[in-house]
């Protein structure tokens, strides 16, 4: 608990510098690479609705699957967010309907056909 309420004050005095202006920034490591189908298989997607839902061109996410083209720094980054909460860059995008667009990308919704 020590050990954690150390980094939690570490961080929260390098939050104060900056502020201060004492620090001048901090630099951000971003993977060299990002597995772009991997994400995009591990929340059920499509090419076309990754792209629409995220706001990446089909050629891009084409191109970055078949390895012809890499995703520039912001991309990676980007990425890298999705990777790790998909519902809150949903939910941030689609901001005008929340509810409908979290429920209708979320990858944990599954679509039930009706069977007459």
């Amino acid at each position: 608990m020590t050990a954690m309420f150390n980094d939690l004050m570490t961080g929260l005095d390098e939050v104060d510098a900056f502020l201060s202006g004492e620090r001048a920034g901090y630099k951000v490591t971003l993977p060299g690479e990002v597995d772009v189908k991997g994400i995009r298989k591990k929340l059920k997607m499509t090419q076309a609705r990754f792209s629409d839902t995220f706001g990446f061109s089909l050629d891009a996410v084409k191109h970055w699957e078949g390895g012809r083209r890499t995703p520039e720094a912001s991309a990676r980054a980007f990425l890298t967010v999705i990777a790790k909460n998909p519902v809150a860059v949903i939910a941030a995008l689609h901001s005008g309907r929340p509810a409908v667009a979290a429920r209708k990308h979320s990858p944990a919704v599954t679509r039930r056909k009706k069977i007459a």
